[in-house]
């Protein structure tokens, strides 16, 4: 049975960042020009991972989330997730990725065992991409989404952070786009996390912005009466086309979060706006079986206080969560190290 926090909210999620390498180099999550990254010695082997994700399947996680960084910049992936589909009571294994690789890997991925791909989509200008990420990456990208779609991947997912006055005009292309390649669009409100240094409040595109823009343009946007743990609200559209809203800066979703995130080095955070983790590497390399890793990480989850979100929401004046010479000295407050 799964583990209930203090607010009643149980263990059901995990995000594993897989690396906390990546080779974009985005303007909402790495916008500065040089990173400290966790020592390789640190990081957690295929083997490491699978032992410590059985732990979590015992206490009723079923969904894993494998990010990064970027997660397929590890070379031994494809295996990493052939492992995870040996591992009984986990029902779904997903990726999210930012695409650049994927045209390679898309068929292996789905023949060791995964289930659902997202892909990061921010624009389709290819000049405008390049800005975003410093990399002309955009035709790789699209590669990787029609190479996703001819392995057979079903429901594939496209996160777009929206940025005002950046990419926020690109709204209906972008849902246009998902309708033509049969994907769901998802649009993330820009988030003040660790690592976002260049975030204002003014740059963020909210929900209720996103709904208007969408029912100006289509007529409507009817919300789907779904009930879950799931970051996004979902909409359809009069077309019937469905998409999704991702609003974890102002109308954050705390009270149904109930995922945890592990680093590529074994640290557990629960709560992706968490300034302190809990170090799980020790205890796995001292030979701890699932059982003892398990009762430990409920632990940690029975003590959960974590509203991170709706916290920065009250804040009267809300700036930079992380400033950079605190990400310098530790690299596990940056988000693409979490695993956003």
């Amino acid at each position: 049975m799964s583990p209930l926090d203090t607010l009643r909210r149980p263990l059901r999620n995990l995000r594993v960042s897989v690396t906390d390498r990546c080779n974009l180099r985005c303007s909402y999550c790495m916008p500065e020009d040089e990173y400290a990254w966790l020592p390789r010695t640190s990081l957690l082997t295929s083997e490491e991972i699978e032992r410590l994700v059985r732990a979590f399947t015992l206490l009723g996680v079923h969904k894993l989330r494998l990010t990064g960084g970027e997660p397929l910049l590890r070379k031994d992936l494809a295996r990493l997730i052939g492992m995870m589909r040996e591992i009984e009571g986990l029902e779904t294994i997903a990726l999210t990725t930012n695409g650049v690789l994927l045209a390679d890997q898309a068929q292996g991925l789905k023949e060791a065992g995964l289930d659902r791909v997202t892909v990061s989509l921010d624009s389709l200008r290819r000049e405008r991409v390049e800005r975003m990420t410093r990399r002309d990456c955009l035709p790789a990208v699209l590669a990787g989404i029609d190479a996703a779609r001819t392995a057979g991947f079903r429901r594939i997912k496209l996160d777009t952070v929206l940025v005002k006055g950046v990419n926020d005009d690109e709204l209906v292309d972008l849902v246009e786009f998902a309708s033509s390649t049969e994907t769901e669009i998802r649009f993330i409100e820009y988030m003040d996390v660790g690592g976002a240094t260049d975030w204002r409040e003014d740059k963020v595109v909210s929900r209720a912005e996103i709904l208007e823009r969408l029912r100006s343009h289509y007529g409507g946007a009817e919300q789907l009466g779904e009930r879950n743990s799931a970051p996004a609200d979902r909409y359809r559209l009069p077309d019937g086309s469905v998409l999704g809203i991702i609003s974890s800066t102002t109308q954050p979703f705390c009270s149904a979060c109930d995922r945890a995130r592990l680093t590529a080095d074994g640290t557990l955070y629960t709560c992706l706006y968490a300034t302190q983790g809990r170090d799980l590497r020790e205890l796995l390399r001292a030979g701890a079986g699932a059982e003892e890793i398990a009762q430990r990480v409920a632990g940690i989850w029975c003590q959960r206080e974590d509203r991170g979100a709706e916290q920065r929401l009250e804040e009267e004046r809300r700036g930079i969560l992380v400033p950079r010479g605190e990400l310098e000295h530790d690299p596990r407050l940056e988000m693409h190290t979490r695993g956003g």
